[in-house]
């Protein structure tokens, strides 16, 4: 008998009994104030574009740092994140500057 018919005999049970799950998304909305900026031509590169916007936000507005799988809804107009830089001093998030693409 092969290692791998001895190794799918032992875990054949285990597996069995494995109850499935079911992973759902969760979204939720936070209210919170910046400062809104066209993106420079020095700074487009390849994954800033000139016509790009920016975010400015304090970190303390926030419970968790934002990522690229969040959105960002201004004036109605849904943004995704494309990049998140992140401000800190001695190790804590002051500021976080989004780059948005609608």
């Amino acid at each position: 008998m092969a290692l791998g018919d001895i190794l799918a005999a032992k875990l054949a049970p285990i597996i069995g009994g494995t109850v499935l799950g079911a992973v759902t998304e969760t979204e939720s909305d936070t209210a919170i104030k910046g400062v809104v900026s066209e993106v420079a031509l020095r700074e487009a590169n390849e994954l800033i574009q000139a016509g790009d916007k920016k975010l400015l936000i304090s970190a303390e507005d926030v419970a968790s740092a934002p990522e690229t799988k969040d959105r960002v809804v201004i004036s109605g107009i849904v943004y995704q994140i494309i990049q998140v830089d992140k401000e800190e001093l001695n190790g804590v998030d002051i500021a976080y500057t989004l780059y948005l693409r609608a």
